[in-house]
């Protein structure tokens, strides 16, 4: 009883701490990469409502330009794959809890991530983006002060949307984020670029991009637990080879259609 007792509040301290985004130490005593290599199976997660980047097709399986990344990368690990699918607003909590061993799911890299875990790439990057209906009165990004924004709960765009002072209403995931705009239960919705344009223009949705947003790039990488060198060394190697080798290029031009390094 006392065991149990201190694993709980190691863990619902771990929890705790991550949620307020200090950093942790790694929990675990060795580096992971071994004990992958034992099982021969790396469970990856993503939301599974981002495409063209990850998402649940009419065969109820999990595909798009993050799992073929994922799975080229645990290829050439000499690994299997798993593709684990959850909420993204949880989805570093379930890393940390070992629910799986990296998320392979668009993840933007940012400082305040990278203090709880470490990340893998970037292995492509886009830009931050605020798209309208075409006939919207909204011309600039001024206009957003006295509307309501749509974003995915737990993306780094709400956050942003937020520090602006934004009326802000989260949604699961990109589908839905976009049928909110169409049917004009918001006003605009805040995006990366590249996700929202080409699931858009799937759905022969019309839209305008207001054209002052100023961004940066930004870098989507691979998330694994703190406390591996040896995991982290081995995927980049096999993210580096794949965009040395034509691979990558193979698999961004079949899902995205275009070279996104």
């Amino acid at each position: 009883m006392t065991n149990r007792r201190t694993v709980l509040k190691t863990l619902l301290g771990a929890s705790t701490l991550a949620a307020t985004g200090i950093s942790l130490p790694s929990l675990a005593a060795a580096d992971e990469l071994e004990s992958l290599k034992e099982k021969g199976v790396i469970r990856i997660a993503m939301s599974g409502a981002y495409p063209p980047f990850n998402f649940i097709n009419d065969s109820n399986e999990v595909v798009g330009f993050d799992p073929a990344i994922g799975e080229e990368i645990a290829k050439r690990m000499g690994l299997k794959t798993e593709i684990v699918t959850t909420a993204w607003d949880g989805i570093i909590g379930g890393l940390l809890a070992n629910k799986y061993d990296a998320i392979v799911g668009s993840m933007s890299i940012t400082p305040e991530r990278e203090k709880v875990v470490d990340f893998v790439g970037p292995y492509y990057t886009t830009k931050r983006a605020i798209f309208v209906l075409p006939d919207s009165p909204i011309k600039s990004v001024a206009d957003l002060k006295d509307v309501t924004v749509g974003v995915t709960l737990g993306e780094t765009h709400e956050e942003w949307a937020r520090q602006q002072g934004y009326n802000v209403k989260t949604y699961k995931g990109l589908p839905e984020l976009i049928l909110e705009l169409q049917n004009g239960r918001v006003d605009a919705i805040i995006n990366d670029s590249i996700a929202a344009i080409l699931a858009m223009k799937k759905n022969d949705y019309k839209y305008r991009i207001l054209d002052d947003l100023k961004t940066d790039a930004i870098g989507a990488g691979i998330a694994i637990r703190k406390g591996n060198p040896e995991l982290k060394d081995a995927m980049q190697k096999a993210l580096d080879s794949m965009m040395e080798d034509g691979t990558y290029e193979k698999i961004a031009m079949k899902w995205i259609g275009a070279d996104i390094r």
